[in-house]
């Protein structure tokens, strides 16, 4: 049977600040630019959640979307919709808020939840022109 793989997307809004504690405010400033700003930004996020696995024989899916769709609400957007990443998101506490520190930990919020070995992709976009992207160790 052939690997497939399956791509759900979904979005939602969140604020976050770029700041390391350990340096200056100025050499903050001067990192970190707009994202610096004290009072948090927002961004309006897209996650894609990509699974791999051949074929169900008798569905014909890799996995059921519907299941895909409740497990990354659940786990995530229901999480982190709406909310201050460095304040109100529990699995993003004492971690910089950056989307290549975002994107993996959401992978870890989402791998055990899926079935085993299956998750195979997730990007992450903080706009329509920055993402990253995570495999897995």
């Amino acid at each position: 049977m052939p690997t497939v793989y399956v791509t759900r997307k979904v979005h939602f809004n969140a604020a976050h600040r770029l700041h390391n504690p350990e340096k200056s405010d100025e050499w903050n400033r001067r990192v970190f630019g707009k994202c610096n700003n004290p009072n948090y930004h927002g961004h309006n996020y897209t996650l894609e959640v990509t699974v791999a696995g051949e074929p169900d024989p008798e569905t014909g899916y890799v996995i059921d979307l519907a299941e895909l769709k409740r497990i990354v609400n659940e786990n995530v957007v229901d999480r982190v919709d709406h909310m201050n990443l460095n304040l109100d998101v529990d699995f993003m506490q004492g971690v910089m808020a950056s989307t290549e520190n975002f994107v993996t930990a959401i992978w870890h919020e989402l791998k055990d939840a899926l079935p085993a070995g299956r998750l195979h992709e997730i990007t992450l976009y903080e706009t329509e022109r920055n993402s990253a992207t995570y495999r897995g160790e």
